[in-house]
């Protein structure tokens, strides 16, 4: 899985990123201050299970913190896109071919409208955030258009010699993108003959792209006076997106308070606990987070943009491998694993998901809470136990 996140130059998409994942990346008030995407890995939260096997479990990977198991996903930070990126505009080009491999975004928008379209400074409030939305929504649809269009025609009439299906074709030809089979031919079922119109190409392209790319909106720097009113209206008016207000700039100085070890603080919690020596700049920037973010909004949001893009957006479970007559693996870590899958995943899928060979060699699979054998086809539940029997 991987996730981009994207946005105009300087709506402090860098820091969002950063505050995730604690990456050195470079963060300025300019446009263009990301140029190559920085990949790190992030982590969602998930309810771990220890407490119901009243145990103390060590991730293998990730981390746990009271309870809280933190399970890595791959995050990409590319250069940020300004209108007219399909044409070459800004670092439009790199910027589209960056966001190939992702199969969700997070776009970061500036909820405070200081900055315009092109990422530079203006009196807060002047610019309209729902044009950030808007027009992104446009330079993607156009960027799949270019896509598809290329060589449509050709495509066409190579499809009718062969006399294949259209979703085939069209899988084939953006397979690249992540359309599938399956989403083909989801999507061509709207149209009663093969699209042949720049418009019906279009239309297309956009369907194709909400399926492919799902998008979740970062209402970054909510914690700038005013913020809260363009918050409101873009949840007024784009009721199809998950629109969450954030304070990155708040996440990442918490997070490094952490890292200084200042302050005990879980990512996506609605307080911290002061545990060492402050001067009276940190007790004020720490006092501002509590009143003005952490009680008014619950979270910083940044850590629920992430769980939310997972588990809402793309539809995964957490499932953890185990066993009914012991929770350690080889090494004596207890529940060392968790991994993600898709909403739908089976026992058998999940086999497969930890080992090729354990998948081709499997027999059975047993429910670890209930302490019952399921079959492969037993569909999981988020945050199941499985443990898996193979010859």
């Amino acid at each position: 899985m991987l996730i981009g996140i994207v946005g105009k130059p300087s709506c402090g998409k860098s820091t969002f990123f950063k505050s995730l994942t604690l990456a050195e990346v470079e963060i300025a008030s300019y446009p263009f201050t990301t140029i190559k995407p920085n990949h790190a890995i992030g982590f969602v939260r998930v309810d771990c299970v220890e407490k119901e096997f009243n145990v103390k479990c060590n991730p293998r990977e990730g981390y746990c913190l009271d309870g809280t198991r933190f399970v890595p996903v791959n995050l990409l930070d590319v250069a940020g896109l300004v209108p007219g990126a399909h044409e070459g505009k800004g670092l439009g080009n790199q910027f589209l071919d960056d966001l190939r491999q992702a199969d969700a975004f997070i776009h970061v928008i500036d909820i405070s409208g200081s900055t315009n379209e092109k990422g530079e400074s203006v009196e807060k409030l002047s610019y309209n955030p729902e044009n950030d939305i808007k027009f992104l929504e446009i330079e993607l649809d156009l960027w799949f258009f270019q896509l598809i269009k290329k060589g449509w025609d050709k495509f066409i009439r190579h499809l009718k010699m062969e006399h294949s299906e259209l979703h085939q074709g069209i899988a084939k030809q953006l397979s690249s993108l992540g359309v599938t089979e399956s989403i083909a031919e989801e999507v061509i079922k709207r149209f009663q003959k093969i699209p042949e119109t720049d418009d019906e190409i279009l239309l297309l392209a956009t369907m194709i792209r909400k399926k492919t790319k799902p998008m979740i909106i970062a209402a970054n720097k909510i914690d700038v006076s005013g913020s809260e009113k363009n918050y409101n209206n873009l949840k007024n008016k784009f009721k199809d997106y998950i629109i969450i207000p954030c304070s990155a700039e708040s996440e990442l100085s918490l997070r490094e308070a952490v890292k200084k070890n200042l302050i005990k603080y879980i990512p996506g919690n609605n307080k911290f606990e002061i545990i060492g020596d402050i001067n009276e700049r940190q007790k004020k920037a720490l006092t501002f987070i509590k009143e003005n973010i952490l009680n008014k909004y619950k979270t910083t949001g940044v850590q629920d943009v992430l769980d939310k893009s997972v588990f809402d957006l793309l539809k995964y479970i957490a499932i953890f491998p185990g066993g009914v007559s012991k929770l350690e693996d080889s090494q004596g870590r207890v529940i060392p694993d968790c991994f993600l899958l898709k909403e739908g995943s089976t026992a058998l899928d999940f086999a497969f998901k930890i080992h090729t060979d354990i998948g081709n060699k499997f027999v059975k699979a047993i429910d670890v809470k209930k302490r019952l054998p399921v079959g492969k086809d037993h569909k999981l539940r988020h945050r199941d136990v499985i443990e898996i029997k193979t010859t």
